[in-house]
């Protein structure tokens, strides 16, 4: 598939062609549900149903902390979809604080009784320690016990970007700590920094208090549907920003298999759009910005994370 960004609103790209490069196969998923096993189990549907709607904000304010409490119950009764949704959650950082632990933890219960889709996500996701949540554990055990550090999610480090001079690589002494805090943060969600930094300079000029007319806040311009998506609670913080906006970069990686055109197209005009038009919507703002974090990024494929991708996929990929 080739994608091409419209000459007649970007005339200086008007020749350009980006081709995505072969994407990585991941393991593939069992189609069919298992039966839940475990004859003592007692699955708790209203309790499920209750986690999803707040997930979700289906006839209720979107409530994350709340779905996951509700699921965790439901899991702890046996429901088997409902400790593969938490895992979700925890694996994606959606809503709750990422945990890679507690995700395999989850998705090794929900296995052992039946899920086929969570055996499959266990042969994408590492952790050396899984940790069940603190409601799915003996009292004694939470007491003891404290949460485990995340695992880096890339083992190797991401290849730099094309040759050339580095855009960030002689920035103003006011522009530094922003830098520095990307370069910190970046590895731990398998985000190339610079990738991160092309977005920060496009977005907001390494502003921690730009605030744009569409209610769009901080260094990487979340939204507040966004904000709240990746569990950020202040948007002006620089520290709680970068971290949304990375998750954000995370899963969009995963999401367009680490095609970088659709994840720029994507954080500015929002996944539904570039998975409604099949590619790049026909929006002069949102090419003009393709145009502009791939002329700092200069690469138009990123790794991703083949944990997360095989369980999310966009309808613009063929």
């Amino acid at each position: 598939m080739i994608l091409r960004i419209s000459s007649s609103a970007v005339p200086e790209m008007s020749s350009t062609t980006f081709r995505r490069p072969a994407r990585r196969r991941a393991l593939a998923l069992a189609t069919v549900a298992l039966a839940l096993a475990a004859a003592n189990a007692h699955p708790s549907p209203a309790t499920a149903r209750e986690a999803r709607a707040y997930e979700h904000g289906e006839g209720v304010a979107r409530n994350p902390e709340r779905a996951a409490r509700l699921y965790c119950e439901a899991a702890r009764d046996g429901d088997a979809d409902a400790a593969f949704r938490l895992g979700w959650m925890f694996a994606m950082g959606r809503g709750i604080e990422r945990d890679d632990a507690r995700a395999v933890a989850l998705f090794r219960r929900a296995a052992e009784d039946g899920h086929a889709q969570a055996g499959g996500m266990l042969e994408l996701l590492r952790s050396p320690v899984p940790v069940l949540p603190d409601c799915l554990r003996p009292a004694e055990e939470v007491a003891a016990l404290g949460p485990p550090e995340p695992p880096p999610l890339l083992e190797e480090p991401l290849p730099l970007a094309d040759a050339g001079p580095d855009p960030f690589g002689d920035l103003p002494k006011w522009k530094q700590p922003v830098s520095d805090l990307v370069h910190r943060l970046a590895p731990q969600f398998g985000v190339d920094p610079k990738l991160a930094l092309s977005v920060i300079a496009v977005e907001s000029n390494f502003e921690p208090r730009a605030h744009s007319h569409k209610d769009a806040r901080g260094l990487m311009q979340l939204i507040p549907e966004t904000a709240e998506r990746f569990n950020v609670k202040d948007a002006f913080d620089p520290l709680q920003n970068v971290r949304g906006g990375l998750a954000y970069l995370r899963f969009l990686l995963a999401y367009y298999r680490g095609d970088v055109v659709l994840v720029a197209a994507a954080y500015n005009a929002g996944e539904k759009a570039v998975d409604r038009h099949g590619g790049i919507p026909p929006y002069e703002e949102t090419q003009g910005y393709v145009r502009k974090v791939l002329a700092l990024y200069r690469n138009v494929f990123h790794p991703f994370d083949a944990r997360l991708s095989s369980a999310v996929r966009s309808p613009a990929l063929r």
